[in-house]
């Protein structure tokens, strides 16, 4: 009988929105040393385009999750943030695209979960307090 779990090794399903550059960021980040699209493309397996792993690191680039040099007629790429990272840089984002900003944060705010709200309210505290030192 043949199994019927799809190989990881070759995707065929769509991936969500964001997958893919959160792959790529994790992939990076377990470099010792900048990297190329080509090695990236092999570390994450499938059947992946070179142009895919290029489109998803400019992505990248342009959030400045990841930062790129030269080597030879190559780019080479580091990762500089990490998923948490990637994350902020999203909600940066849809709040930076928003005209009302007080109301954006604070229907955020309100769809904490308790537990989140007072994680939010000791990241603030801290932040004061360094503020003032």
């Amino acid at each position: 009988m043949r199994s019927t779990v799809p190989d990881p090794r070759h995707r065929s399903h769509r991936r969500a929105q964001g997958e893919l550059e959160a792959q790529v960021l994790a992939v990076l980040r377990t470099a010792d040393a900048p990297r190329t699209a080509g090695w990236v493309r092999d570390r994450l397996g499938g059947d992946l385009a070179h142009t895919t792993v290029l489109t998803i690191l400019g992505r990248l680039h342009s959030k400045d999750a990841v930062s790129r040099g030269r080597e030879g007629r190559s780019f080479v790429w580091t990762a500089i943030s990490d998923e948490a990272g990637l994350a902020a840089l999203k909600m940066r984002r849809v709040l930076d695209a928003e005209p009302d900003r007080e109301a954006v944060l604070a229907s955020f705010v309100t769809s904490l979960s308790v537990g989140d709200e007072q994680v939010m309210r000791d990241l603030l505290r801290r932040a004061d307090e360094e503020a003032a030192d």
